[in-house]
């Protein structure tokens, strides 16, 4: 993935957690959209493996 991609889906994370949603979305969309097959496969690993940069939790169960 390109570092520029890479810095787009991490800002839009933190843009996420800040309840900047639609700012979020506004910046990670056209890079998503501009990749092609070989980097939206490797957007789409990512993603899945840092949801939790998303929603700022841990991945850890709290009771």
């Amino acid at each position: 993935m390109r570092p520029s991609t890479l810095r787009t889906l991490k800002r839009a994370a933190e843009l996420t957690r800040q309840n900047r949603l639609t700012e979020a979305v506004l910046i990670a969309e056209p890079v998503i959209l501009a990749a092609d097959s070989y980097e939206g496969d490797e957007i789409l690993r990512w993603l899945a493996d840092h949801a939790t940069d998303f929603t700022g939790e841990n991945g850890e169960e709290t009771r």
